[in-house]
């Protein structure tokens, strides 16, 4: 298999894990999201950019955002529909320096 392509993204997230409060963390199962994913649903879903414009971004071809965001929202809604915690760690990404 061949190596990753380093993603960009804008930032890291505030929060490092989500988890339900109706558990303590060493009750619940954890699903791992990577920053790329992570990165990928921002885009997408919270700034609504098209996937062809989302994938400029990540330095990415269209093609590999689709899958992961794909991965990312199975991800997530796993995590939400069976009750399991969410932390946001790991990829091949680098930050954007703003430019001036």
């Amino acid at each position: 298999m061949r190596p990753k392509k380093t993603r960009w993204i804008k930032c890291l997230p505030g929060e490092r894990c989500f988890k339900p409060i109706c558990k303590p963390l060493n009750k619940v199962k954890c699903i791992c999201l990577t920053l790329d994913e992570f990165e990928a649903v921002r885009l997408a879903d919270l700034d609504g950019l098209k996937q062809i414009d989302a994938a400029k971004r990540l330095k990415i071809s269209r093609p590999t955002f689709s899958r992961i965001v794909s991965s990312a929202r199975n991800k997530i809604a796993d995590g939400l529909v069976n009750i399991k915690a969410i932390r946001i760690e790991g990829g091949c990404c680098k930050i954007t320096r703003k430019r001036r």
